[in-house]
């Protein structure tokens, strides 16, 4: 049962704005309009799990792929690079900052909270230097066709793109043994290292993966709106948390799961699409964010003393 409440939640939510006010948010526009514009955030959400799993926090991530979708555009609107190189060089800085947090976190022993919030702050402050402090607009119409204009079913593909790599994602945290490793060292690193695994290797491939895939993220959000500003990627850390957690909740209760995530991603643009038809201001959307974040710790606290005992959760 704990499995199956935040999708019948999410059904509940629907049936409820939807009897509200059918015309507008019972419509064709109105879901395409939430599972479309949410991708990148999908995205950035999936770039969390594996540090998570592994037990570490990266606070980095949001920034990161801010800094990339900059890198692109400025590259490819003011240097006039193919965008393709563009993409293939935001990837390769997404690695080389995952490269980074890693190295930072586990040589010198540091906490990753506070090295990723340290790092997500230059990152912000370099997405600024590139652009001038400016919205930087024009990118190739190339990228914003396969990721935003080109749809199927009137859904614009960077959905579908989100779900193979959530697909990925899931996939490789349940049934390879890289995820079973991340699960080992995140439940208890101590026993992981007795036991022969290599501890420190697993946490920075966590920082590796997750750097990539915020990459990912931010050349999404070039696709999206065919421009980058500043700030833009560090506005969806605390949305990307809140699925994050959200999805611990579900599916596989008590462990970050790319599916349960990807079902709080949609859950929450529900709510947050409900609301804004109801009339809402935009600090709504903020409240509705930071309160389901707290829900979510709180609940994915409790199952764990239910689970394992108040002494070991």
């Amino acid at each position: 049962m704990e499995s199956a409440m935040l999708p019948f939640a999410w059904l509940l939510v629907v049936v409820g704005f939807g009897a509200d006010d059918p015309s507008h948010f019972l419509t064709l526009a109105n879901f395409s309009t939430i599972f479309g514009s949410q991708a990148v955030l999908f995205v950035l959400t999936m770039a969390l799990l594996v540090p998570l799993t592994n037990g570490d926090i990266d606070l980095s991530v949001g920034s990161l792929s801010g800094l990339v979708s900059m890198l692109v555009v400025v590259l490819n609107v003011e240097h006039h690079i193919a965008i393709v190189w563009c993409c293939l060089i935001g990837l390769a800085a997404g690695l080389a900052a995952g490269v980074l947090n890693g190295v930072a976190c586990i040589r010198f022993k540091a906490d990753p909270f506070i090295i990723t919030l340290g790092t997500g702050t230059v990152f912000a402050g370099l997405t600024e230097l590139l652009s001038n402090e400016q919205t930087i607009t024009g990118v190739s119409s190339g990228l914003t066709k396969v990721i935003f204009t080109d749809e199927f079913l009137g859904i614009p593909l960077e959905f579908y793109f989100g779900l193979a790599i959530m697909l990925v994602v899931w996939y490789v945290l349940t049934f390879t043994p890289f995820g079973q490793r991340a699960l080992f060292v995140g439940q208890s690193r101590d026993v992981a290292r007795l036991s022969g695994f290599r501890v420190d290797r697993i946490r920075l491939q966590g920082f590796v993966v997750a750097g990539f895939v915020s990459a990912i993220a931010g050349i999404f959000f070039v696709g999206t709106t065919g421009s980058a500003s500043p700030g833009t990627g560090s506005q969806l850390l605390l949305p990307a948390y809140a699925a994050a957690f959200l999805g611990l909740t579900t599916i596989q209760p008590g462990r970050f799961n790319a599916i349960g995530s990807g079902i709080a991603v949609y859950f929450l643009a529900t709510g947050v699409a409900g609301l804004e038809l109801l009339g809402a201001q935009n600090y709504v959307q903020d409240l509705f964010y930071g309160a389901i974040l707290v829900i979510a710790v709180i609940i994915s606290r409790l199952l764990a003393m239910r689970r394992f005992g108040r002494g070991t959760a």
